[in-house]
């Protein structure tokens, strides 16, 4: 994540954050229509049309993201930008999971989880201070 932040800033710096995240997708589009021509794909495209219509949302959410990295790597560096992206993940998932949302199996978050989710911000804020 650190490299991909880091390539995909320089590509912004060079080209503008909008012209980057563009370039970013279409190659790694490129890149997946190749493993597919050579056969390293498994999946079903016949259920396509059977899937819920926000399983779609992954790839805006990925434009923005890819956007947010190349945008935030030049202003605070590689280290902040990372580490503010791994305890928002890491959040995000623990919700996720606890709700059960998108069709995840729901788990509990205990006090423990918690606690776990603080520390790692906490560890975060002084890495970053």
């Amino acid at each position: 994540m650190a490299i991909q932040g880091t390539l995909n800033s320089g590509l912004g710096k060079a080209v503008g954050l909008l012209e980057a995240t563009l370039l970013v997708h279409v190659t790694s589009s490129l890149f997946t229509l190749i493993l597919l021509l050579f056969g390293l794909g498994s999946g079903q495209w016949s259920e396509l049309g059977k899937i819920p219509w926000y399983f779609y949302l992954g790839g805006l959410l990925g434009v923005g993201i890819t956007y947010g990295v190349v945008r935030a790597v030049p202003l605070v560096g590689v280290a902040p930008a990372t580490t503010a992206i791994i305890v928002g993940q890491v959040a995000t998932a623990a919700l996720i999971d606890h709700l059960g949302l998108f069709g995840m199996e729901k788990l509990g978050f205990e006090w423990l989880n918690g606690l776990g989710l603080l520390l790692l911000a906490a560890g975060g804020y002084l890495l970053l201070r």
